[in-house]
């Protein structure tokens, strides 16, 4: 049983999903304190009221009361999920590399633009809307990819910091696309509802994501099947990075870009190549949002970011950049979104808890890797016991470990990982010294 236990906490990925059940835990119970204090310090609200505001925000969707809202909010709730899945395989993706990619606003900002123009610049009249949309789409993409370029261009060829390429980037493009729209007004601005602050919706021009039914089946929801298509993107990620020649470079890099360069990979394209895909990845989003035909895109963006491009950052961090996790985690933080939008309506509480509960979650998200070393150390120190009982000649008599020769030669390294062998070796330097 010891042995089995051993083995299951000395796995990478167990030890990276159960550090993220302990950031969200952590986020939900502090969240939870704040709804008791809240109740204490506020006398129209009874104590009883935060266990209720905390089993909301848990409910999700699923309290909003009637079966039929129930279902609407988790069609709309997954629907939203779609371009924050794509944000955050875009950050995992940069993660993965030794890179930080915070530009993932500018790059949304530019694939939503490119996808918007053409789609409602090709009459559908001419060219069938199936071509429209995948051009749209490709488009979108494609100056994602193209943005994302630049900060990696700037760090392979110059090791500018790519956090302050990406962040010079991300108002670049806020002001391009404001720019762009403010010039073409007329023929994409949305007069006819007098929504002049957005861009029209695409399906004014016979152009939209295909439901196939999925929005009348979730309550009359905005849901397509771009949350399929983003799901097929970030499994083809996670066998790309981790099953190819390809990925594996791209990994090598992110762990020593020297070293990489010494087993003969090209790191500055590496580097290139990562936040150019990156970039593709979060215009991907931005375009599946765009094109669903029923959703506005508020073109005046030079004072604003979108909110998807850096909630990708804690999407990716709660899934310890695993590109399967990402989809879990960024349904997730929806998840709660939704019960949030549900605090308001059913109890003294306002909407707001549940982003304090996100925020929560995120912090304890950044300590993750301290989480997963504390783990491993907890696996090695039980492995190490395991070992001293199935080896009664490693101890001493007096119970310690066994005096090393006098000669001072050391035992050979265990070859499990890389970690256990630095955790060996302190131990080691430790029992010299009691010795």
């Amino acid at each position: 049983m010891k042995e089995e236990k051993k083995g299951f906490l000395a796995k990478e990925g167990v030890r990276s999903v159960i550090a993220s059940l302990i950031c969200i835990l952590g986020g939900l119970i502090v969240g939870f304190i704040v709804l008791v204090v809240l109740a204490v310090f506020n006398e129209n609200i009874s104590f009883a009221e935060a266990f209720k505001g905390i089993v909301t925000v848990l409910g999700g969707p699923f309290s909003a009361g009637s079966f039929h809202d129930a279902m609407f909010q988790l069609g709309n709730m997954l629907f939203q999920s779609t371009p924050l899945i794509m944000t955050g395989l875009s950050v995992a993706l940069a993660f993965k590399t030794g890179l930080f990619n915070i530009g993932a606003p500018g790059q949304y900002l530019m694939g939503a633009m490119g996808s918007l123009i053409v789609a409602l610049s090709i009459p559908t009249s001419v060219v069938p809307p199936v071509i429209v949309w995948i051009l749209a789409l490709l488009t979108g993409i494609l100056l994602g990819v193209l943005w994302g370029a630049i900060p990696g261009f700037f760090k392979a060829k110059f090791n500018v910091n790519e956090v302050i390429v990406c962040i010079m980037t991300n108002w670049i493009a806020a002001n391009v696309v404001s720019w762009v729209f403010k010039v073409t007004g007329d023929n994409f601005i949305n007069y006819a509802e007098t929504k002049v602050n957005f861009i029209r919706k695409t399906a004014t021009n016979g152009v939209a994501t295909w439901s196939f039914g999925l929005n009348d089946l979730f309550g009359g929801s905005y849901l397509d099947i771009s949350i399929f298509i983003a799901t097929v993107i970030a499994i083809v990620l996670y066998v790309v990075m981790n099953k190819t020649t390809f990925g594996y470079e791209l990994r090598a890099c992110g762990f020593n870009k020297n070293a990489s360069k010494y087993a003969g990979m090209n790191e500055k394209r590496n580097i290139i190549l990562s936040m150019a895909i990156a970039g593709g990845l979060a215009a991907c989003g931005a375009a599946l949002w765009c094109l669903n035909g029923s959703q506005d895109f508020k073109w005046e963006t030079y004072l604003t970011l979108p909110a998807d491009g850096f909630n990708g950052i804690p999407a990716a961090l709660l899934a310890s950049n695993n590109p399967i996790g990402v989809i879990f985690a960024s349904i997730f933080l929806k998840y709660l979104g939704a019960g949030g939008s549900n605090l308001a309506a059913h109890t003294s509480f306002n909407e707001y808890v549940s982003p304090l509960i996100i925020a929560v979650i995120i912090y304890f998200a950044g300590a993750s890797k301290l989480i997963k070393d504390l783990l491993a150390r907890a696996a090695h120190k039980k492995k190490t016991a395991a070992a001293a009982l199935a080896d009664p000649t490693s101890r001493d008599p007096g119970g310690g470990p066994k005096e090393e020769p006098a000669s001072g030669t050391a035992n050979p390294p265990d070859e499990d990982s890389a970690k256990d062998d630095l955790i060996a070796e302190d131990e080691n330097a430790e029992g010299g010294e009691e010795s």
